[in-house]
């Protein structure tokens, strides 16, 4: 959510940004609404202490026994003018407020300029691909040669996109998940939490799923909607809240499901697991002060990197460049893990900066060292899907019989199992 009064004094910053993000600017259309708002707010004051000072004279002249005849009518006259006026205000702060809720946030300066993800920057990479003396299979064929993994049942109880983990996948995803829980937790000293999975309207709101993405999101008769990422959660335990300065940052982490509706992606990577109607990942959520988000933004790469490190998973790191942009994020990183079987890297975590957008959106604060109230910043990062995490597994770490090697760092949470095979 941006600031009406920070786009007024900064309407060439804002269009340049408009820009750099490929949107039509609404500057001009949204200043012009907020200055026809001020010009009601002051008619507004003028008739509110005109018609206070006419209640006070009533007042002096019933207290002499004087005739109020006058006076009450031209009061009466004012409250229906102050009426008018608040009704033609609210209708002009709903239109700048409505404009203002879809429009995204600014990409930072050290964002690179962009169209599309074909202009993301790498910016590293971790690990040596696997070389195999066999043509890798993709992790949907391991799964169901391994009799582990099915797509079937899965669609004829809930439709398309679900899957069913059976016995040592489903032991394996499971270890994932606590693994990746004990290293955010013990290592890394995110305080685990077990939000709820239903969230209002509100909620959404204050992240930046409503109102423009409702498409991609699942809605209960109770009015209630499904979260698609446990950032929604996180994020508003803050909302409405002055933080002191002393208490931050915070740090979540918590393993939930997600669900998503994968509006508009029919055809685009619908075999296997890669995009799911629900899926289990591990997210990490800060709240810091204003001037250690970048420094924060960095710190949450590397525990999201940590994770792929200790699965010795071979990955790339990306700066997303402007047009790539997710709605509320002001700068990210991608995490992109090898997938074999695509010969590419695909997206396992996505670590962003939203600076004050969700903030402003949820009106969380802290105190600043001169006791003054400011909004605080926000991130939010994969640490990592689960989901997508078990795959790379599958496929980095096949062998020809269709067996997967646990990693080591996985063995103590599959009760000593280092390894799947087809007749387990």
């Amino acid at each position: 959510m941006h600031d009406i009064k920070w786009i007024k004094d900064n309407i060439d910053l804002f269009d340049k940004a408009m820009e750099r993000l490929g949107l039509d600017s609404i500057s001009l259309e949204v200043t012009s609404l907020y200055q026809e708002y001020v010009i009601l707010l002051s008619k507004l004051q003028t008739l509110q202490n005109e018609r206070n000072n006419s209640s006070k004279t009533i007042g002096i002249k019933k207290s002499k026994g004087e005739d109020t005849t006058l006076e009450i009518d031209h009061v009466a006259k004012l409250k229906m003018g102050i009426t008018k006026i608040q009704e033609e205000s609210n209708s002009i702060n709903l239109k700048i407020n409505s404009i203002l809720e879809v429009i995204p946030n600014i990409p930072s300066e050290d964002t690179p300029d962009g169209s599309d993800e074909s202009l993301n920057i790498e910016i590293k990479t971790y690990g040596d691909k696997p070389n195999f003396s066999f043509n890798p299979r993709t992790h949907d064929e391991i799964g169901a040669k391994l009799n582990m993994m099915d797509f079937d049942k899965a669609a004829d109880m809930s439709g398309a996109r679900f899957v069913i983990l059976k016995d040592k996948l489903a032991l394996l995803e499971r270890a994932l998940s606590f693994f990746m829980l004990d290293i955010h937790t013990q290592q890394h000293h995110y305080t685990e939490i077990s939000p709820p999975s239903l969230v209002r309207d509100k909620a959404l709101f204050g992240t930046g799923q409503l109102p423009k993405f409702s498409q991609d999101l699942f809605k209960t008769n109770s009015e209630n909607w499904l979260i698609p990422t446990a950032e929604v959660p996180l994020t508003n335990i803050v909302s409405d809240e002055i933080i002191p300065s002393e208490n931050l940052p915070l740090r979540y982490t918590a393993l939930t499901s997600c669900f998503r509706s994968e509006a508009g992606s029919a055809g685009k990577d619908t075999k296997g697991m890669i995009r799911l109607h629900e899926f289990k990942k591990v997210e990490l959520v800060s709240i810091v002060k204003a001037e250690n988000s970048s420094a924060e933004h960095n710190r949450m790469l590397e525990c999201a990197e940590e994770i792929l490190k200790k699965l010795e998973l071979p990955y790339r790191v990306v700066v997303l460049c402007a047009g790539d942009l997710g709605f509320s994020a002001s700068k990210t990183f991608d995490i992109e893990v090898w997938l074999p079987s695509q010969k590419k890297y695909r997206e396992i975590s996505s670590c962003s900066n939203c600076k004050s957008f969700q903030a402003r959106r949820m009106n969380a604060r802290t105190r600043n060292s001169n006791k003054k109230i400011e909004l605080v910043h926000t991130l939010n990062g994969s640490g990592v899907a689960v989901g997508r995490a078990l795959l790379a597994i599958l496929e980095n770490y096949q062998e020809e019989d269709g067996s997967i090697i646990i990693p080591s760092v996985l063995i103590p949470y599959m009760n000593g199992l280092e390894k799947i095979s087809i007749n387990d």
